[in-house]
């Protein structure tokens, strides 16, 4: 009986390891094959989709993202967005500006709509029903654990006028067609279940996977996008080797044909007047830029490769090394979006941000509906970090992000980061919110567990969740790991909470030539202190308090004499330090002199004294 046991258990044992709570990811593996008319601004397309169901768990439906009927007179991004201009924020009506009442005033010709036509699953006919911008199909047969079936679709689309992100014929960049969200996508499936969330505004969530994807257009067009293109002595446009002999067909149409590995997303964009230019920046990394002289002239645009060569080395060895062989740079689009492998721009202006966000979004890709702040407020913060290295600027990189931060407190609309993207009640509230208060942690989880250990975090997260879908308590977890401290209060009051730090020097006096030094917790979120004491012959004392909740303290950052204390209890407003110097020796007392502490009243911080 036992040895019977023993072989069923042996029998079972990949089952029972692939069911363990590491994190499983679905997987993709689309082949399109698109036909754009660019008299009419509409295509057809034909997708073959593979699709591993890698999780525990049975599927009965699937859902995907029909992303371009959002842009039709009375969508939920329509009414929604009327609704935001008529809320009052301090910088007028809450309009998203790039969409405001435009929906409502689209004509049939300029609406988009996507339309699957068929769906089979292993060859059978699926029952479908169109919900707006999400697409249910309840399946004949469920889709069981561990195994791969076969999507074939047939879809059409219509490309809307320029209103967010996607769309054609841009009035600001006039590029003809920025295609991105234009394809039936399958809506991801993780350990918390199907994600179908309707397109009111923001943001993105895809399953990785492999794309090959073809594209046919009228012959004088010249595309860039995710991908690599296959086939670049058909095409030419800059993509045929140096000195090589472009052949074209003798054909109205092209056919380009990318390929991109292990991405969530797939993104091009088109104009029969694009520059093509590239850089290669190391011996596998080579950039694009695609761009027509519109607004803004060409020295601008090209002074992006120029920029992008030289922080790219910074970047690798900051966040982690670029793993695909190239990244495009297109114009189009609304100010910038990112994609993986490429970014659509509206000028060369936002380059830089949107290029990080190829780490955050492209490369870790945590769920930005309910973690916007992971991929907008990290992307942030590289991009205040990389601009500093541009811009030759060795000091504070942050005070831009911090002051975002502190506007929004002031403002009165601040909501958790933990809301939803699309349910901030106003766009202002969640652009700080994601933008700057998320960048705010980073440079703030420095304050707390020491720059270095926080810097060795960056590349721990990036080594260990790319390509994973990871969370914020996965983050928080490695920074824990990384710096021996508790930090899952700290993820508490910032992400879950509005609370807001403010501490102050409350009073000193002297006992025995000792002065002491009582501090005093205004606001209610609890920090440790960096306290600086300068004295009248020039030196200099760091005095630490840690936290309570931390159990640990944050490794020494300077060489300033540093005295660390018993820690402070956060239920206690006031603690009192006691420095072996006489009061009349101290000629100034600060509070975090890094100013890497959020904290919102920082008038109370330095006390100066003159005897």
């Amino acid at each position: 009986m036992f040895k019977q046991f023993s072989i069923l258990l042996f029998a079972f044992l990949p089952v029972l390891a692939f069911a363990q709570p590491d994190r499983w990811q679905q997987r993709v593996k689309y082949k399109m094959d698109v036909d754009m008319d660019v008299s009419t601004n509409r295509f057809t397309g034909k997708q073959q989709l593979e699709y591993w169901n890698n999780s525990p768990d049975t599927l009965y439906k699937l859902f995907y993202h029909l992303y371009f009927n959002a842009f039709q007179p009375g969508s939920m991004m329509d009414v929604r967005s009327r609704r935001q201009g008529t809320i009052t924020s301090g910088r007028g009506a809450d309009w998203d500006m790039r969409v405001r009442d435009r929906i409502a005033n689209l004509k049939p010709d300029e609406i988009g709509y996507q339309k699957v036509r068929t769906l089979k699953l292993n060859g059978r006919p699926q029952a479908i029903k169109e919900l707006e911008t999400i697409l249910e199909v309840v399946l004949d047969k469920p889709i069981l654990p561990r195994t791969k079936v076969k999507l074939d679709m047939e879809f059409e689309g219509q490309v809307p006028l320029q209103i967010r992100r996607s769309g054609r014929d841009n009035p600001t960049s006039k590029v003809r067609y920025s295609m991105s969200q234009w394809y039936p996508k399958l809506c991801e499936y993780d350990y918390e279940g199907w994600h179908p969330t309707p397109y009111v505004g923001r943001e993105f969530y895809g399953v990785w996977g492999d794309f090959e994807v073809n594209i046919s257009i009228d012959k004088n067009y010249i595309l860039g996008g995710t991908g690599y293109l296959q086939n670049p002595l058909e095409i030419g446009y800059g993509y045929e080797p140096e000195g090589a002999v472009v052949k074209r067909p003798a054909t109205p149409k092209l056919t380009w044909k990318f390929k991109a590995p292990n991405v969530h997303d797939f993104m091009w964009a088109a104009d029969p007047e694009y520059t093509h230019k590239k850089r290669k920046v190391n011996d596998s990394v080579t950039l694009h830029l695609l761009y027509k002289v519109s607004n803004t002239p060409a020295a601008q645009w090209e002074k992006v490769l120029d920029d992008a060569a030289r922080v790219f080395p910074l970047i690798e060895k900051t966040f982690g090394v670029y793993p695909y062989k190239q990244y495009s740079f297109i114009h189009g689009g609304d100010g910038g979006m990112e994609y993986p492998m490429a970014t659509l721009l509206v000028g060369p202006g936002a380059w830089l941000h949107e290029w990080m966000h190829n780490w955050y979004h492209g490369l870790l890709a945590t769920n930005e509906s309910l973690y916007a702040w992971m991929d907008e407020g990290f992307t942030s913060y590289a991009e205040d970090r990389m601009s500093a290295f541009l811009e030759g600027n060795t000091g504070f990189a942050y005070d831009g992000t911090y002051r975002g931060y502190f506007s929004l407190v002031k403002s009165g609309r601040e909501e958790p980061l933990t809301t939803h993207a699309d349910h901030f009640n106003t766009n202002s509230a969640h652009t700080a919110a994601a933008y700057t208060k998320g960048a705010v942690f980073l440079e703030q989880l420095g304050y707390i567990m020491g720059a270095g250990p926080r810097d060795q975090l960056l590349h721990d997260y990036y080594n260990k969740w790319r390509f994973k879908h990871p969370n914020a308590a996965d983050f928080v977890r490695l920074a824990e790991k990384r710096s021996g401290l508790k930090l899952d209060w700290y993820k508490e009051y910032w992400v879950n909470s509005t609370k807001t730090i403010d501490y102050a020097i409350d009073s000193l006096y002297e006992v025995d030539g000792k002065t002491q030094i009582r501090l005093r917790r205004v606001g209610l979120m609890p920090m440790p202190i960096d306290l600086q004491i300068s004295f009248a012959d020039s030196t200099e004392e760091i005095h630490y308090i840690p936290l309570d909740l931390m159990y640990g303290v944050k490794p020494m950052e300077n060489p300033t004499q540093r005295v660390v204390h018993d820690r402070w209890n956060w239920t206690h407003e006031v603690y009192t330090l006691e420095c072996n110097r006489k009061l009349a020796d101290i000629r100034l007392i600060e509070i975090d002199p890094s100013q890497r502490m959020a904290d919102i009243n920082r008038s109370n911080n330095k006390l100066s004294l003159s005897w």
